[in-house]
């Protein structure tokens, strides 16, 4: 494989297993959300075009990867419960417990919804599975949400690296603009949000606020 900007262990992998590698380093980036799956992914897509693997099992391996991981989440959310979790990312590097907080949150307000739609947005596509995990939502309904999210979120990044080509990284770029408005507009849902809630409140209510 051609030199990138893709850390080392991650070209050693699709180097030495092809596809298999590629979906160990995605299920280990959805265990480890600062891993960049931007990087990952497209690179997959650059190896399928310059014929080291198939596109095919590109997609699939990476998308088992999504799954298997976030599976792993999901049983550490059940068996440990939210505390125990929290208490735990607490001494783990790179991990924020803000983000765990803001994702558990987020699952409390949309459910399912959060499930499908969390598979891509990043950070918050790993660390949903820890509240659906905590709230036991039933294992079948999880697993095809988050196959299905995570099929999606795959295709377009695998997809963006074999079109590029040797340009595959320039999908970093993309992807630092889409986190962009991605927060710009989780920003407004939420404002929009406890606007709504305030205008809702009976006038008495909100002249004792």
């Amino acid at each position: 494989m051609v030199e990138s900007s893709a850390p080392q262990w991650i070209t050693s992998l699709m180097d030495t297993l092809g596809a298999p590698g590629a979906g160990i380093a995605i299920a280990l980036e959805n265990l480890f959300p600062p891993l960049p799956s931007e990087v990952i992914l497209p690179l997959a897509g650059f190896a399928a075009g310059a014929g080291q693997m198939s596109l095919i099992a590109a997609l699939l391996w990476t998308t088992a990867g999504s799954v298997v991981g976030a599976l792993a989440l999901y049983g550490v959310g059940a068996l440990l419960g939210r505390d125990r979790t929290v208490a735990i990312a607490v001494k783990l590097p790179l991990v924020k417990v803000s983000d765990i907080e803001r994702t558990e949150a987020w699952f409390q307000r949309h459910g399912t919804k959060a499930v499908f739609f969390g598979r891509m947005i990043p950070v918050f596509r790993s660390l949903i599975s820890i509240p659906a995990g905590i709230e036991r939502m039933p294992l079948p309904v999880f697993l095809g949400l988050t196959t299905l999210g995570s099929a999606l979120w795959n295709t377009l990044f695998v997809l963006a690296g074999y079109t590029l080509g040797e340009n595959w990284a320039d999908v970093t770029g993309y992807v630092s603009t889409y986190s962009k408005v991605v927060l710009v507009a989780a920003v407004l849902a939420v404002l929009l949000f406890a606007g709504v809630r305030v205008l809702k409140r009976p006038r008495a209510d909100r002249q004792r606020g």
